[in-house]
């Protein structure tokens, strides 16, 4: 018996049994793929304005509102930027 190797994606595509789940458009997947993408960017772009906010001397207390949650908030989630 020979050894296969797989990979596995992470997208849980390897889990799906083609006979209940025939072949359809992934137009769905592709948008869901795209969203994620668009979130992680969008995250990213955050993390990256909150650090130019404080390296520029802007207080948790800006931040915060302009995140319009409260400074400790802001600090928790982006203090270790």
């Amino acid at each position: 018996m020979a050894n296969v190797k797989t990979n596995n994606d992470g997208t849980g595509l390897d889990h799906i049994d083609p006979s209940t789940h025939p072949a359809r458009d992934a137009a769905s997947f592709r948008r869901i793929l795209a969203a994620r993408r668009g979130l992680a960017a969008a995250d990213q772009e955050l993390h990256d304005a909150v650090r130019a906010a404080r390296q520029a001397g802007d207080s948790w207390t800006v931040i915060g509102a302009a995140l319009d949650i409260t400074r400790q908030a802001a600090q928790q989630r982006f203090g270790d930027d």
